[in-house]
């Protein structure tokens, strides 16, 4: 039997599209949240951003859904925002990224929401955020790499500024969404109020250049690209040795001394243009020829292999699929598998109340009348505002 998640007693309308407001909902429902899923009569855009394809969802949407029952209401009509109203009834948390004043505009603002549902707690996810300059405008994960200088660090020295290779920005609000819905949470315990909760791409986006900011603050030095080697740390890259690249994360003199033992090359340690990080930072360019020229004698996986379990941190730098089949990332419980749906594992381990993985990703509108059932909601009254219904059905079933 599966054992109920840390967040079981959590009700979640999860009624955001695409990445963001959809990767925060999963990770509630991942943890026990019962998590509806809305979706509007066209459906989450993501069903279509394939292939490849499961029935009738693109493995996109299937990476960010999991564990939620889908219902879909058209909330443009007045019918399908009096559901909407009905729904939140006895939710704990509402996740929303329409564009900014949308809600407003149909009346179910945050100040009204608030007054309805005192204890809710409502997240949005937008873009820039609903005020300053570049307020409720509309962000796109890619477009918010550009704008924060994000792809400005990111590519090879000398070359053109380049997008991280996976949405990165998206992905972080996501989890910084789901962070302060768990703060509010936590607050509303004591002060019995839920409250509402903005998090932006472009903040978050801004949020994740580390160390590049803090460089800047202190020595007023714009940062460019490095390719993969580490602004402040030495040797921290990419090197080649007899067979695959490897990645050396050197982290402080001890580790240092260690990777030259192990490569042959003990009088490294000892010179003086890399006997710190500072110094090595320097002199990195004599550095890693050294090194490579010590690496080209070794095979990556048992070079990497002895580095590691001698204190070193590094990796052979591996493909997708060489990933999905470690024997670690199984380990891990990374890879789930329910029915023909195969996902990623949570990476947040609890050791008492642990993620358990309950449901596929939903089909379109696949529990609509389950949902409506549990609230005693007649779906006839909502029929015309129900995309998906069979109305038939909702006749028997109701």
């Amino acid at each position: 039997m599966t054992q109920p998640g840390s967040l079981a007693d959590l009700r979640v309308i999860d009624a955001s599209r695409v990445l963001g407001g959809p990767y925060a909902g999963q990770i509630l429902a991942d943890h026990g949240a019962d998590v509806v899923k809305l979706e509007p009569p066209a459906g989450d855009e993501t069903r279509g951003w394939g292939p490849p394809f499961l029935g009738d969802a693109a493995s996109y949407f299937l990476g960010l859904n999991r564990n939620k029952r889908g219902i879909a209401v058209d909330l443009a009509a007045d019918a399908g925002r009096d559901l909407l109203l009905a729904l939140l009834e006895d939710a704990d948390v509402l996740i929303e990224n329409f564009k900014t004043g949308t809600l407003e505009r149909w009346g179910l603002g945050h100040e009204e929401l608030a007054r309805r549902y005192p204890r809710l707690v409502h997240c949005r996810i937008s873009g820039f955020g609903a005020d300053g300059p570049m307020g409720g405008l509309p962000g796109y994960d890619a477009a918010i790499q550009a704008l924060c200088g994000i792809m400005s660090v990111n590519g090879e020295a000398g070359g053109a500024p380049l997008r991280v290779g996976l949405p990165v920005v998206d992905m972080v609000t996501g989890l910084n969404a789901a962070l302060g819905v768990m703060m509010a949470i936590h607050e509303r315990a004591t002060s019995g109020r839920g409250q509402f909760i903005e998090a932006s791409l472009y903040d978050c986006g801004v949020s994740l250049l580390h160390p590049h900011l803090p460089n800047y603050y202190l020595s007023g030095q714009v940062a460019g690209r490095s390719g993969n080697a580490h602004p402040n740390i030495c040797p921290y890259d990419c090197f080649e040795t007899g067979t695959d690249p490897i990645f050396l994360a050197v982290g402080n003199n001890r580790q240092f001394a260690t990777l030259c033992e192990i490569i042959g090359r003990p009088d490294l340690a000892a010179d003086a243009r890399f006997a710190s990080n500072s110094q090595r930072n320097i002199h990195r360019d004599a550095l890693k020829s050294q090194l490579e020229a010590a690496l080209a004698t070794f095979d990556c996986e048992t070079l990497s292999h002895r580095l590691i379990t001698s204190g070193v941190p590094c990796g052979a730098v591996r493909s997708i699929d060489q990933v999905v089949a470690d024997p670690h990332t199984i380990h891990r419980e990374m890879v789930v598998d329910i029915g023909a749906y195969r996902g990623t594992g949570s990476p947040i381990k609890l050791a008492r109340t642990p993620a358990s993985y309950r449901r596929a990703p939903p089909a379109f509108a696949e529990h609509s009348l389950e949902v409506l059932a549990e609230r005693g909601i007649d779906p006839e009254s909502y029929r015309e505002v129900l995309p998906g219904l069979d109305p038939a059905t909702s006749k028997k079933r109701a």
